[in-house]
């Protein structure tokens, strides 16, 4: 039975991993909420931008920008595509990673039941119970804290490509 005091971690230790690890999550979170908000008005000045493009063209057919015009569906499907691949990838590697999880939990479960089923006291039988029980509430902590900070990665990763484009966009269409 591997508990964190046997590791030679003490619960402190664990509480400070634990809360770096949330502090990690927090700033990625913003960094994500800030870059979704840089998104949003990239956006909305590129759409105003192309909206005055298209009104320009359709004012005076020779003024047609069509290169401009072409890039709205392109570069759309570009960055959606990129955002997909992302998504796709983080999506298969956090399941790689859970179902890594749940076959080591299945052997720290079964090296319990044998701990206990071959206890020699009542006392030793509690010992290891308890020692299977505290590690697993330890682990399955760990286990939440990866896998918030694996969603949150991989929804910055997923925005970044669309981010990129409108930021890029809206630089390209002040000129």
């Amino acid at each position: 039975m591997a508990t964190a005091f046997h590791q030679g971690m003490t619960l402190l230790d664990d509480f400070l991993r634990d809360s770096r690890v949330a502090a990690r999550n927090a700033r990625t979170a913003a960094d994500t909420a800030v870059a979704g908000g840089a998104m949003m008005q990239a956006a909305g000045d590129v759409i105003a931008a192309r909206m005055d493009i298209l009104t320009a063209g359709l004012v005076d057919p020779g003024k047609t920008d069509l290169t401009e015009i072409s890039l709205m569906s392109a570069e759309k499907m570009k960055a959606a595509s990129a955002s997909a691949a992302a998504m796709t990838r983080s999506l298969g590697e956090i399941g790689q990673r859970l179902s890594k999880s749940a076959a080591d939990e299945m052997q720290q479960a079964g090296r319990a039941a044998s701990a206990m089923t071959t206890a020699a006291t009542p006392a030793a039988f509690v010992a290891a119970q308890s020692a299977w029980a505290f590690g697993w509430w330890g682990r399955a902590t760990a286990q939440a804290l990866a896998l918030n900070t694996e969603i949150l990665k991989a929804q910055a990763e997923a925005m970044k490509p669309i981010h990129d484009t409108a930021v890029a966009n809206a630089k390209r269409l002040k000129k």
